[in-house]
């Protein structure tokens, strides 16, 4: 089976791909670099580039899914400027997937897209446990990227392929990611919960986000999945696991809410938000985690 991936030479399209690859799948994928279409081994590189309403339509050439993973990092400073590309990076990558199947209508041989979304399109809330039924009116800015992204994802349901949205928790990546940012302070013992650390962290270990991309695929499921681990924990609770992993002392109070809001302005709803999501419907469909406990998967991850 041919795949077409966007994102591919992200944190998580890198280790997706080399499994696709190790798997038998043959991969084509987009980059908006021209020097980064023979970067990933294996697999064949197209030229594309959404903010100018570019792609090279050759990269629909025998494809069977689509996996998009496009998107620029949250984990910038949410300037203005920034906030827009955040926006427009997922919502025209995904708006140019469409339009190429159009210019290939009759051609193409495109079956499913499997999409990365974000459980960001939850409404934070310190109690409740979200599962995939639940929709709300997004307000927080990242509610409504991802509500908007979703819409644009639907669309390919009117081209008639099955459309698969991955919903995806707090990432955990020996690779970088939260981990690259949480360790560093925690090295040094002063690792610390935000806010109250009663927040809820629906988190994923790397491997198994990979495995749920891959069952997807294979097993053609179609709706909207939570891909997040089985067991959330609370932020001082991810920090003290994170602690014990790293052999280092866990004893600092947490960071007043008010002082991060002061430094990071709107972006700190990325680490004061609470988001308690259920991955029941992941395992309904016979997906098997590795990585159930966080100091099961932290254990694995800090070497």
């Amino acid at each position: 089976m041919k795949l077409l991936i966007t994102g591919a030479t992200g944190l998580v399209g890198r280790k997706l791909t080399k499994n696709l690859l190790d798997n038998g799948f043959e991969i084509h994928y987009l980059t908006t670099g021209k020097s980064k279409t023979n970067v990933l081994p294996g697999a064949r590189g197209f030229y594309w580039n959404p903010q100018k309403n570019k792609i090279d339509l050759a990269s629909f050439t025998g494809v069977d899914t689509i996996i998009h993973l496009a998107g620029s990092t949250v984990s910038r400073r949410w300037t203005k400027t920034y906030k827009e590309k955040i926006y427009s990076s997922r919502i025209k990558s995904t708006q140019l997937l469409v339009q190429g199947l159009e210019d290939h209508e009759g051609v193409h041989q495109v079956k499913q897209i499997v999409s990365a979304s974000a459980i960001g399109i939850y409404p934070s809330d310190f109690d409740r446990f979200y599962d995939e039924t639940v929709v709300g009116n997004p307000v927080s800015f990242m509610e409504k990227v991802v509500f908007d992204w979703e819409k644009e994802i639907d669309v390919f349901c009117s081209k008639g392929l099955k459309v698969t949205k991955l919903r995806i928790g707090l990432v955990l990546s020996e690779s970088g990611g939260v981990l690259g940012t949480l360790k560093r302070p925690t090295y040094f013992g002063m690792g610390a919960a935000f806010g109250n650390g009663n927040q809820g962290q629906s988190w994923i270990h790397m491997d198994d986000l990979v495995g749920i991309f891959l069952k997807a695929v294979i097993d053609r499921w179609e709706g909207v999945f939570n891909a997040v681990a089985p067991n959330p924990v609370s932020q001082s609770a991810f920090i003290a696991a994170l602690s014990r992993a790293m052999k280092r002392p866990y004893f600092l109070p947490s960071i007043p809410a008010f002082l991060i809001r002061l430094g990071a302005g709107e972006m700190s709803d990325l680490v004061l938000d609470s988001h308690w999501i259920s991955s029941q419907k992941v395992i309904d469909k016979g997906y098997s985690f590795q990585f159930n406990d966080i100091q099961n998967a932290l254990n694995d991850l800090i070497k």
